[in-house]
């Protein structure tokens, strides 16, 4: 009942109209289906489960590897509505014109979100640690050096990539050995969110390459 409450109180424009129009919406034995659903399907769960869908079963695995990520998502969304600073986010309307095919972009919008702490001091050290090594620039796994393409441009140039990320090691110590030199597109492919994997080590992301 409180989690329906919670749901049905979100200070969004579709919420509040859905909330009002529909008693259906986001109700108790709504969110009793879905919630049995998560938790008879979760590993270890003793139990018979739920016939529930494939897409429930990726929100499980990923809820199962980002579980102190998700609390503290959960926590600040509560704290927001509480607070009422959710509510000051004005509504971003005007976003699509379906008939003229226009999407209205460059206004300055202010954002409510949830960070993590990073240090830009490890990548210096990172970075400074490869140059007296007289190492390359180049991505670890696929060899990208950002110089040989663009020349001056790219010169010791390169993003540094948590190995475990912070949403998995959660507050630590991080060592200059955590880290991995990566070019942008193979940082993006270890963040990207694919068949329920949210994220990979560059030693994972090698393995998918095909061969040279």
């Amino acid at each position: 009942m409180e989690l329906s409450n919670l749901l049905r109180s979100l200070p969004l424009p579709q919420c509040a109209a859905m909330a009002q129009t529909m008693p259906q919406y986001r109700s108790v034995g709504s969110v009793s289906r879905k919630t049995t659903d998560l938790a008879s399907n979760r590993p270890g769960y003793a139990g018979t489960p739920t016939n529930c869908s494939k897409l429930d079963k990726k929100i499980i695995e990923a809820f199962c590897r980002q579980e102190a990520e998700m609390l503290s998502a959960a926590q600040a969304i509560e704290d927001g509505i509480a607070s009422g600073q959710l509510a000051l986010i004005p509504e971003q309307y005007g976003e699509w014109d379906e008939d003229e095919a226009v999407a209205q972009e460059g206004r300055l919008l202010k954002r409510w979100a949830l960070s993590r702490e990073r240090s830009p001091a490890l990548r210096r050290r990172k970075l400074a640690q490869i140059r007296k090594q007289g190492l390359p620039f180049a991505c670890s796994v696929c060899a990208f050096d950002f110089s040989r393409t663009y020349g001056p441009l790219g010169e010791d140039y390169i993003e540094v990539h948590h190995v475990l990320p912070l949403h998995i090691a959660g507050p630590r110590d991080t060592r200059l050995s955590d880290l991995a030199l990566l070019c942008a597109n193979c940082h993006r492919m270890c963040h990207r969110n694919h068949e329920g994997v949210s994220w990979r080590t560059p030693d994972e992301l090698r393995a998918t390459l095909p061969p040279a």
